[in-house]
């Protein structure tokens, strides 16, 4: 239980974005013929598609990349501190697009993107007083800002995860739903992964330890108990003071001249370090696939200053 706590807290400490890295994780994975055909049909999956971003209304920047999404976030925190920062303003800029595979394509909900839009993300940092007439009159000059740019252009692949269904225009379109939001990256998993825990990979991989040892633990306690109730009489009448000899097997070392016997059942000893193997085994192959898999070398986030 203690390991299981521990796992929560620290997944807590991940927010909202922890729910989407999972998403990535196991979300289905279907071609886009498929999510249109599921889109018609009415049947609600949530399922994950991967295409080249394409649109006919997209937008330049200043270095005239076409693109379809640009969210801006201010953020701030006190000076000289080093906690989470608060969001004090957003604003996006989202054009009409969709995710094309072939001559296949589905429309994305880009209105609903919210904490499932896993990009790259350009910051720039400063101070309040920066911003000039920009800034909330209640923030105080010397707190540090920060700016962060989320972007996806039409010369981009990416992953959209959600529920085909057909909008009220009759339009086949890829929404959130199933009370799931509606997920977009760029990314690659393993590089959505580290934008999405922030670059602390370990705290994400300890708390998945954490998880998997208090499964385990719990598991192997269950298993015991019923091995003990059920085979082995209970360990209370085992370890009680009784004259009377126990309902365990094993040599009655209370014989005239018999030295120690073997007390226990060796059988369901080896039965229990062999389940015990297994359990390892299964662990060990859950936690490799709910991480990617076995990794490389992998450089430094690449979330950079402008």
């Amino acid at each position: 239980m203690l390991a299981l706590g521990a796992a929560a807290w620290l997944q807590r400490g991940f927010g909202s974005r922890a729910r989407v890295g999972r998403l990535l994780a196991v979300a289905p994975k279907v071609s886009i013929a498929d999510a249109r055909r599921l889109a018609a049909s009415g049947e609600a999956r949530y399922v994950r598609v991967d295409g080249r971003v394409d649109s006919d209304q997209e937008f330049e920047d200043a270095d005239q990349r076409p693109l379809v999404i640009r969210r801006t976030t201010m953020e701030w925190r006190p000076a000289s501190d080093t906690g989470p920062w608060t969001r004090f303003d957003t604003k996006a800029e989202i054009v009409p697009f969709a995710v094309r595979e072939g001559l296949d394509a589905i429309i994305v909900d880009g209105p609903s993107l919210a904490e499932g839009l896993v990009v790259v993300p350009r910051e720039r940092k400063g101070v309040a007083s920066d911003l000039g007439d920009a800034a909330p009159p209640d923030l105080p000059a010397d707190a540090s800002v920060r700016m962060v740019v989320d972007l996806v252009s039409t010369v981009e692949h990416a992953a959209v995860l959600g529920v085909p269904q057909r909008a009220a225009g009759g339009e086949l379109v890829m929404g959130p739903g199933l009370g799931r939001p509606l997920v977009l990256t760029t990314l690659e998993d393993e590089e959505a992964m580290r934008i999405l825990t922030g670059g602390a990979a370990g705290r994400a991989r300890a708390a998945l330890a954490c998880f998997v040892g208090g499964a385990v633990l719990l598991g192997l306690a269950a298993v015991w108990f019923l091995v003990d109730s059920t085979f082995l009489a209970g360990a209370a009448h085992a370890l009680a003071a009784s004259p009377e000899a126990t309902a365990r097997p094993g040599t009655d070392t209370r014989t005239t001249g018999g030295g120690p016997g073997l007390v226990g059942n060796p059988v369901l000893a080896l039965l229990g370090v062999i389940g015990i193997a297994i359990v390892s085994v299964v662990a060990t192959l859950g936690y490799v696939r709910l991480t990617g898999g076995p990794r490389r070398d992998e450089p430094e986030d690449r979330a950079r200053p402008w």
